[in-house]
């Protein structure tokens, strides 16, 4: 059972980093996404209008940070300085990453952004008002294709993922609310987690639990994203559940399409048909296998069933520290790189290590049907994380 991100993936991803360092012929290597930071140090902050800054070069590991991070990161073993600004818009964090570059001898960088995102209110000037800078996005193309410790991670979070949708099941009926149903299943998988986990849970939340499950009911259902309805239950209903759990920045996705009641043949129709979507997506899946065509074989699908018109969106994406990353299963995938500078052709490829959702929907105008398994890419094919069952009689919930 693995629980936090080994010390030892950390010292592999810094090196892959300073090789690349080597390769482009500068000085150093620059993160402002807040994903990004987390991947090669650890060190896990919520991107606000107050930047983070590091930079790693061939022998140091360096941060600037606001003021209030200062103790949350100094603490880091892979981090050899911190530095920092009080606040924003009064302090200056551009210019004081600046000054981190200008102690490093960096008067060249590759950045995976010139200057900071512009999140809640921020603006700030460029990086490249203070130091040559090339753009890059390493990390984003590293965390493609996982680790094993990374996998095993994710299937952490798929197991209390499980526990969490069984409890969702366990407490839905005629009369309750969505929103406490949510809650109290969230509420006791959370509880067995942290009961069977002990110190080895890694702090991942404030105030929520690390354990999570709830669903979008009637209506709601026939938006892709839709909310939580504010009316109680009724038999009949539609529901689109959603499961996970966060195992030290790593996460699954567990979504089922159930009934309240038993179904009528109309909804039972469009439920088979989503389900034989899926089907048809996850046993396309592989090494070498183009992501553009799993896409491709679920839309002929729906085209000779004639419900195209009832598709919103592709068949999933990658998972992992992100609840959605590239590479994305989709029709225009391999458009997508080939269009891309520098793409390798491999890159419209799944590989050992991806690990994706697969998530066909359709959506008429009354409800929606949709399923979401995570599905790790292995050597040998794949491997199933999620293990809820997938069937109309066990996602049908009856009523009393």
């Amino acid at each position: 059972m693995t629980t936090r991100v080994p010390d030892s993936e950390f010292a592999d991803r810094l090196a892959a980093v300073r090789e690349r360092i080597e390769d482009a012929r500068v000085d150093a290597g620059v993160w402002f996404g807040a994903t990004s930071i987390e991947y090669l140090t650890g060190f896990d902050h919520i991107q606000t209008e107050r930047p983070v800054v590091l930079a790693v070069t061939d022998d140091r590991v360096e941060v600037t940070v606001p003021r209030l991070e200062v103790e949350r990161v100094e603490a880091n073993p892979r981090i050899d300085a911190v530095h920092h600004y009080f606040d924003y818009p009064g302090g200056k964090p551009v210019e004081t990453a600046a000054g981190m570059l200008s102690g490093l001898g960096a008067e060249s960088v590759a950045a995976d952004a010139d200057g900071a995102p512009g999140v809640m209110g921020y603006e700030g000037p460029t990086l490249s008002e203070f130091v040559d800078v090339e753009s890059q996005d390493w990390v984003s193309r590293m965390r493609w294709a996982k680790s094993d410790a990374e996998v095993e991670l994710v299937r952490e979070s798929a197991r209390w993922g499980n526990l969490a949708h069984r409890y969702l099941y366990d407490h839905t009926e005629v009369g309750a609310h969505p929103a406490t149903v949510s809650q109290r299943a969230s509420i006791e998988a959370s509880r067995a987690m942290l009961d069977a986990l002990g110190e080895e849970y890694v702090p991942r939340t404030r105030g929520d639990g690390p354990a999570m499950a709830g669903f979008i009911t009637g209506e709601q259902t026939a938006l892709p994203h839709g909310h939580t309805a504010n009316r109680r239950l009724r038999e009949g209903d539609v529901v689109v559940t959603g499961a996970s759990a966060n195992v030290d920045g790593y996460r699954s996705e567990l979504e089922r399409t159930a009934f309240l009641g038993d179904p009528d043949d109309e909804q039972a129709h469009y439920f088979e048909l989503m389900l034989e979507a899926q089907t048809i997506a996850i046993d396309a899946l592989g090494p070498g296998v183009p992501l553009a065509r799993v896409d491709e074989k679920v839309w002929n699908y729906f085209e000779e069933q004639g419900v195209t018109d009832l598709a919103r969106h592709h068949v999933g994406h990658n998972i992992g520290l992100g609840a959605h990353e590239p590479p994305y299963i989709d029709r225009g995938w391999t458009d997508h790189c080939e269009a891309r500078e520098g793409r390798d052709p491999g890159d419209a490829e799944m590989e050992p290590g991806h690990i994706y959702t697969i998530e066909p929907g359709i959506y008429t105008d009354e409800y929606g049907y949709r399923h979401s398994d995570t599905v790790a890419i292995t050597d040998e094919g794949t491997e199933m994380l999620t293990h809820f069952p997938r069937d109309l009689d066990s996602n049908t919930i009856e009523v009393e």
